[in-house]
């Protein structure tokens, strides 16, 4: 029998020989059924377009098919990230909370992860950076024991010291073969506005009475979803070649093995978790979206070599995993609390003004 909390379970995986990734191919449905429409996002036009109108990311194929998104890389790990802030999954993870004003954010919340402003800007500025500087040197150590999940979901600090982690964890749902629905509305005021119904107010221009919704709005021919021929699915990819460039260095700068072990379990607990635990996939108004009971999700171990090999691990077994890999890396159970300092924010960008300026003069003094 499988022991599901022995730590040292998937090493093997941490080799260099060893599988270049797990893959899952989960095979979804609208809630009510094939043949019924569901919105996929929106989003806004690119520069320049003549239609200033919102459209859906649809991809029109040589063979006439077409692949409608309608959950990108980025919403999906935004889903998955905020299930590390309840129980029992709440203990995986150091629970690291920003005050800002009158709202407390917990990092997991935080769209840009470790190197998002509200980060950046509060008291754990020093250990933040300090945590990427050592990234940079490839220890992922540092990160790992305040703000793992950037390790899982991927993190890059565009405006900062410069790290990047790759996402360990990739999500996408696609639907395949879409045809787009437009549909036509038409608001109707309650009461026809006249003077009489105004009256002191009877000098409202049509704009103004257009803003206050006084008005009848009519909304011709606008995107009213898509009618899905084909499939819909959700491809996950947990990247274990990438998995196995995550380091824990000793003082001397040299690769720590036995730490290191320690934090690929680590992080491939917290994949695993992520990966396995049902999930909603409610993913906005008009689009909910379940499993298909005859066509359970597919999990394959695939080589390096491109062999493919069937995989199984339940919820409950990642869990297990991932509970043993956080005691043997040391999670903190300590929260972590940070304050926003606008100081600090002030002080980057006259830093960053002083800098632009200098180059200014620098550049000037090389043409001369």
């Amino acid at each position: 029998m499988t022991n599901t909390t022995d730590p040292t379970r998937f090493d093997a995986w941490f080799h260099d020989d060893g599988p270049a990734a797990l893959v899952v191919i989960e095979p979804l449905q609208p809630v009510a059924g094939n043949e019924s429409t569901i919105f996929p996002p929106t989003y806004a036009p690119e520069q320049g377009a003549a239609s200033k109108k919102s459209e859906y990311v649809i991809d029109q194929l040589k063979d006439g098919r077409s692949i409608c998104q309608l959950d990108s890389v980025g919403s999906q790990a935004n889903r998955m990230e905020p299930l590390f802030k309840s129980e029992p999954y709440s203990k995986l993870v150091p629970q690291v909370t920003i005050a800002a004003g009158g709202q407390t954010v917990n990092l997991l919340d935080a769209g840009h992860r470790a190197a998002d402003a509200l980060v950046r800007f509060s008291n754990l500025k020093a250990q933040i950076e300090d945590a990427f500087t050592a990234l940079r040197a490839g220890d992922a150590a540092k990160l790992a024991r305040i703000a793992p999940t950037s390790l899982v979901f991927g993190v890059w600090d565009s405006r900062g010291i410069q790290a990047k982690a790759p996402r360990i964890v990739a999500s996408t749902i696609r639907a395949y073969d879409v045809e787009v629905i437009h549909r036509s509305a038409q608001y109707i005021p309650p009461v026809e506005y006249t003077p009489e119904v105004l009256g002191e107010a009877a000098s409202l221009s049509d704009e103004q009475k257009s803003q206050e919704g006084l008005t009848h709005v009519p909304s011709p021919n606008a995107l009213g979803g898509v009618l899905v021929k084909g499939e819909i699915r959700r491809e996950a990819t947990l990247n274990l070649a990438a998995l196995r460039t995550l380091g824990a260095l000793r003082g001397d700068g040299m690769l720590d093995e036995d730490a290191t072990k320690k934090l690929r379990r680590y992080i491939l607990g917290l994949a695993l978790v992520a990966l396995t635990k049902p999930m909603s996939q409610n993913l906005r108004q008009g689009c909910l979206l379940v499993g298909i009971e005859t066509q359970p999700a597919r999990w394959t171990l695939v080589q390096a070599s491109g062999r493919r090999e069937p995989f199984t691990l339940s919820d409950t077994e990642a869990l297990a995993y991932a509970e043993a890999a956080a005691v043997a890396f040391g999670v903190t159970s300590e929260p972590i609390k940070g304050r926003f300092n606008p100081k600090l924010l002030v002080q980057a960008t006259e830093e960053k003004t002083q800098t632009r300026a200098a180059k200014k003069v620098r550049g000037r003094a090389a043409k001369a």
